[in-house]
C-alpha cells in the first residue's frame, strides 16, 4: 500500500511504502531506481500496532519512480496498489508509484 502527501514546499512528496504483515518476513527492504536498486539501502520496520512493514521516504513531486520489496534477501514482491507496473529486464514487473 501506498500513502502520499504533498509536502508544503510544493516540490516534494512523504511517500509511505507500506507491506502487510501477512507475508512472513525477517527483514524486508524497499528497493527502487531511487536508491540505484540499492538493497540494503531503505530497510523497512514493521510497527507494532498491525505488523505492516513501513517506511516513508521523501520524493521530489512529479516525477515516477520504480520499485520493488525485496524480502529476506531473495523474494521479490511488487505492491498491488502501485499507479502502474512496468516490464523489467528480468521478465517480470515492476511497481511505479507517480509522486
Amino acid at each position: 500500500m501506498i500513502h502520499k502527501e504533498e509536502l508544503a514546499d510544493g516540490e516534494n512528496v512523504r511517500v509511505t511504502f507500506e507491506m502487510s504483515s501477512g507475508i512472513w518476513a525477517e527483514r524486508v527492504t524497499l528497493v527502487g531506481d531511487f536508491n540505484d536498486w540499492d538493497t540494503t539501502q531503505h530497510e523497512m520496520h514493521q510497527a507494532r500496532s498491525d505488523g505492516n512493514w513501513r517506511i516513508t521516504l521523501i520524493l521530489p513531486k512529479g516525477r515516477e519512480f520504480q520499485f520493488r520489496y525485496l524480502v529476506n534477501g531473495r523474494d521479490w514482491y511488487n505492491d498491488w496498489h502501485a499507479d502502474r507496473y512496468v516490464a523489467n529486464k528480468f521478465g517480470t514487473d515492476n511497481s511505479v508509484v507517480v509522486t
